[in-house]
């Protein structure tokens, strides 16, 4: 079996990151971007267990820690993000990003 070349996985990672902010900069529905931070975040996850996998100067797990790390932070992002779409439902019954402002009143 082969390795994939190292090359590879950066250009995953860049194609990842380049659709997770398209979809960031383009979705109105609050749950789309929300799945697009999440594809951005799963990049930076990617470059960071690649470079501590393969770079000579890597110390340890210190990626994998990382990573770990930026995948509780993402379970939190989720959590936080449906509770405001919940509520944003419940008080306007949209999740338009576009009302989001109107949670204010």
């Amino acid at each position: 079996m082969t390795a994939l070349p190292e090359t590879w996985f950066v250009v995953l990672s860049g194609l990842l990151l380049g659709v997770g902010v398209f979809g960031l900069l383009t979705r109105r529905n609050f749950i789309l971007i929300l799945i697009a931070i999440e594809v951005a975040m799963n990049a930076t996850i990617l470059n960071f267990v690649y470079f501590a996998a393969f770079a000579p100067h890597a110390a340890g797990l210190s990626g994998q820690v990382i990573a770990v790390v930026l995948i509780g932070f993402a379970a939190t992002e989720v959590a936080v993000g449906l509770a405001i779409v919940l509520a944003l439902n419940r008080l306007k019954g949209t999740i338009n990003v576009g009302l989001a402002n109107l949670l204010r009143e």
